[in-house]
This record gives structure tokens, C-alpha cells and sequence, in this order.
């Protein structure tokens, strides 16, 4: 097992398009500390499994991710998205799947988007 948080919240960070776009650096693990603050990034690990073995050992994993868009504006959510995909695939990872969805209860539109790397575990 490997941790890839630091790698994902880092690249992200570092987009510099993609923080223009939220209005500052609005990503966060999971929850976001204002529930008002619009845009945002919100991410967690889905799944981090052992993926190829030799000598019944696991030499790597596969890591998925899930980054979620928030916003009120559905204007937003493209030009967000298209910077995260960028950033993740710069990062290794490849895309799995994305819809975009609107949350009735809170009125705001959210994109989920996965990700899955394959990396190797260094020992």
C-alpha cells in the first residue's frame, strides 16, 4: 500500500490555471471547512489495492482517487474539469470516469471525476 494523497493535493496545488479558476487554493480532502465557498475541490482515495506480485509479494499498487467540482455556477465546471484532467494525467493517472450531477438539497452543481494510477512499491 502506498499514499498518494501528497502526490494528487500537490499536483493540484500547483496548477496555477486550476487555483485562478477556483478564486485560490480550494482544495480539500473530503470536506471543505465553509460549505459556501464556491468553487471548490473536494478529494479522497477510493481504493488502494496490490496489484502485480512476485514472490508473493506485492511490487505495486493501483491507487484510485475521486476529485469532486462544486459550484453554483454550471459555467465553471468545464474549464475546472479540463485542468484536473490535465493535472491528473501529467501525474500519471488516467481517467475512469466523470458525470456531472446537481445536488436538488444545497442547489449546487457537482462533477465527480476518478482516477486510477498503477505505481510501483518501493520497499
Amino acid at each position: 500500500m502506498i499514499n498518494l494523497k501528497p502526490l494528487v493535493v500537490s499536483a493540484l496545488e500547483s496548477n496555477q490555471a486550476l487555483i485562478s479558476l477556483l478564486g485560490g487554493p480550494r482544495i480539500y480532502f473530503m470536506v471543505a471547512p465553509d460549505a459556501e465557498e464556491f468553487p471548490r475541490i473536494t478529494y479522497y482515495e477510493l481504493n488502494n489495492t496490490d496489484e502485480d506480485y512476485a514472490d508473493d509479494d506485492p511490487f505495486s499498487s493501483r491507487v484510485s482517487f475521486q476529485i469532486s467540482i462544486w459550484t453554483k455556477d454550471p459555467a465553471q465546471i468545464s474549464p475546472i474539469a479540463l485542468e484536473v484532467d490535465q493535472t491528473m494525467a501529467e501525474s500519471g493517472f488516467y481517467r475512469t470516469f466523470t458525470t456531472d450531477l446537481y445536488e436538488d438539497d444545497t442547489k449546487v452543481f457537482h462533477k465527480p471525476m476518478r482516477y486510477s494510477i498503477i505505481k510501483e512499491v518501493v520497499s
